[in-house]
C-alpha cells in the first residue's frame, strides 16, 4: 500500500485511476424518449438520407438557377408561376425553362428546380408571373437528397452520452428504441461516530448527515443510480463489512468519513484490505481534499472522501465523476460547463496545490465578476450561495483582483 498522504497532483492521480478502469455494466434497450444524458452503447448508423427529399429551406419559389442568371433590379428575370407545391404531400408538378413554382419552408421541391428565390426577392408582375431581381446559384436555398446525413453514414460512436439534439437526431431517422448502458450503481457509505441521520436532533458533538444526500444527487447528475448504504460508525471491521457489501452489489463505492488523521488511516487501511491492486493514492495536492484515497478493488473503483462536504463536492467532481462516465461506458466524459471570470477579491494559495474556492457570478460591464466566498470547508452554506468553483493552478501563489480565473459551474 502507498504511504499515507504521500501526494501527488490531480492530473496524477486520475491518470493513476484511468489505468485500472473498464466498462462495468451492461446494455439496456430503451424507448429514445427516455434516453437523454444515457450513454449510448455501440455506434448508431443512419437507416435512411435525411432528408428523404429535396426540400426548400425558404419561403419562395423553386426555379432553374440559369433562368435567374444577369437578374437584377434594374434588369429583372420573368418567369411564368405554374403552381405551388403543397406541404406534407408530394405532387406533379415539374419547373421547365422559364417557370417557377411556389414553394414554403421545409416543402418538397418541384422536379426539375435546382434553386429557390427568397420571396423577398421577387414581386408579382401578372396574375401568373413574377420578377426575379437577383441571381441564383444552383443548390442555393435548397438541402438536396441525404445532404444531412446518408444512409449508412455514422451518426454516433459508442460512448455518446446523449443530448437533446441526439433524441432530435434519432427521431428524425425514425429511430424510436436506443441501447444504452446500464446506469452505474454507486454506492455511498458514510462513516463517523458524530454523524446521525437528518431527522434527529443533534447533540453536542453531533452533526447531521449531509454527504450521503449531497453526493447522491451529485451521482444522478452524472449519470449513476445512488445507493446509500447508511451511517456506519468509526470501527474497522464495521467499516469494511459494510464496505464488503457495497462492493459486491455497486460498481462503485463511495465512503465518505472524518478528516482525523486516525479516521483517515482507518478508512485507507479498510480499503487496502478489501483487494487487489487497493489503494493507489492516499493524498491530493489540493484544497480543499488534500486527504482524499483512490483505490480500485477487483476492477471496482473506492474512493474515500473527506468528511467536510465542501471538501467532498470537490473531490466528487474531480475524480468520482469522470469515473462514474467511464465505468458506464462513457470514454471521454462531458467536460464541466466553465465560464472565464474576473476575480472581485484577491484569492491567496500556495505554490504546487491547486486550489478550489467557491464564488458568485455576476455579470457587470458586459463580462461575469467572481466574488470568492471564503469559509471553513465543512460550510455547507458556502456552496448554497456560490455558482461555482474558481481554480487556482498549481503554480500559481494565488490570484489578485482584477486577474481573470476559470470557474467550474455546479
Amino acid at each position: 500500500m502507498p504511504e499515507f498522504l504521500s501526494l501527488v497532483t490531480p492530473e496524477e492521480a486520475l491518470r493513476r485511476l484511468n489505468t485500472h478502469l473498464r466498462t462495468l455494466v451492461g446494455v439496456e434497450l430503451v424507448p429514445v424518449v427516455d434516453a437523454l444524458g444515457r450513454t449510448i452503447a455501440g455506434e448508431v448508423r443512419s437507416p435512411e438520407d435525411l432528408p428523404a427529399f429535396a426540400r426548400s429551406t425558404m419561403d419562395g419559389y423553386a426555379v432553374r438557377a440559369s433562368d435567374t442568371y444577369g437578374a437584377s433590379e434594374g434588369l429583372p428575370a420573368y418567369l411564368h408561376v405554374v403552381g405551388e407545391m403543397p406541404m406534407g404531400k408530394r405532387a406533379s408538378l415539374t419547373v421547365r425553362k422559364g417557370e417557377a413554382v411556389k414553394v414554403h419552408t421545409g416543402g418538397a421541391l418541384a422536379d426539375g428546380a435546382d434553386a429557390v428565390v427568397m420571396v423577398e426577392n421577387t414581386q408579382p408582375a401578372g396574375a401568373d408571373t413574377i420578377e426575379v431581381s437577383r441571381p441564383l446559384a444552383p443548390g442555393e436555398n435548397i438541402l438536396n437528397v441525404g445532404d444531412d446525413i446518408k444512409q449508412g453514414n455514422l451518426l454516433f460512436a459508442s460512448g455518446r452520452v446523449l443530448g437533446p439534439q441526439d433524441i432530435g437526431a434519432m427521431t428524425a431517422l425514425g429511430i424510436t428504441r436506443a441501447s444504452v448502458f446500464a446506469r452505474p450503481r454507486v454506492a455511498i457509505i458514510s462513516a463517523g461516530d458524530e454523524v446521525i441521520p437528518p431527522e434527529a436532533t443533534p447533540l453536542p458533538g453531533q452533526v447531521r448527515d449531509i454527504n450521503t444526500y449531497t453526493l447522491s444527487g451529485l451521482v444522478r447528475q452524472a449519470g449513476g443510480e445512488p445507493m446509500p448504504r447508511g451511517i456506519i460508525r468509526d470501527d474497522a471491521a464495521a467499516l469494511e463489512a459494510a464496505a464488503r457489501q457495497a462492493l459486491a452489489e455497486a460498481e462503485v463505492v463511495v465512503i465518505s468519513s472524518g478528516s482525523s488523521v486516525s479516521t483517515r488511516d482507518m478508512t485507507a487501511g479498510v480499503i487496502s484490505s478489501l483487494g487487489q491492486p487497493g489503494v493507489l493514492v492516499h493524498g491530493v495536492s489540493l484544497r480543499p481534499g488534500k486527504p482524499t484515497i483512490l483505490a480500485v478493488v477487483d476492477a471496482k473503483p473506492v474512493f474515500g472522501l473527506p468528511g467536510n462536504p465542501v471538501s467532498a463536492m470537490v473531490v466528487f467532481d474531480l475524480f468520482v465523476r469522470p469515473t462514474i462516465y467511464r465505468v458506464g461506458g462513457c470514454p471521454q466524459p462531458p467536460l464541466r460547463p466553465v465560464v472565464t471570470a474576473r476575480l472581485a477579491r484577491n484569492i491567496a494559495s500556495t505554490t504546487g496545490r491547486e486550489d478550489y474556492v467557491p464564488v458568485a457570478l455576476e455579470v457587470k460591464d458586459g463580462e461575469y465578476l467572481a466574488t470568492p466566498i471564503f469559509g471553513e470547508s465543512n460550510l455547507i452554506t458556502r456552496l448554497v450561495r456560490a455558482d461555482g468553483l474558481a481554480k487556482i493552478p498549481l503554480d500559481k501563489h494565488g490570484l489578485t483582483a482584477g486577474e481573470m480565473v476559470s470557474v467550474r459551474l455546479f
